[in-house]
């Protein structure tokens, strides 16, 4: 591994990782403001699958922008 493609997949997770925050913090506020829970459980259950939906999302973003970053690292001194 390069030095270069190392600092792009770096690069590129860092902003997947800082997209996908952003992303799913404006997915978790619109889904607590249609929330009709009616009970502490529902309301719990719902949190388990925001925290669950931004691991999913994070993980996957930080995964493929990593890999796209690295491939540009790789091709600018190809």
């Amino acid at each position: 591994m390069s030095f270069w493609a190392f600092v792009g997949a770096a690069i590129g997770a860092a902003f997947g990782i800082a997209s996908a925050m952003v992303v799913v913090t404006a997915v978790a506020q619109r889904l607590r403001a249609l929330d009709r829970s009616e009970t502490a459980a529902e309301r719990a259950e719902l949190e388990r699958k925001i925290l669950l939906l931004r691991w999913i999302v994070v993980a996957f973003d930080g995964i493929v922008f990593a890999i796209i970053g690295y491939w540009v690292g790789t091709w600018l001194l190809a």
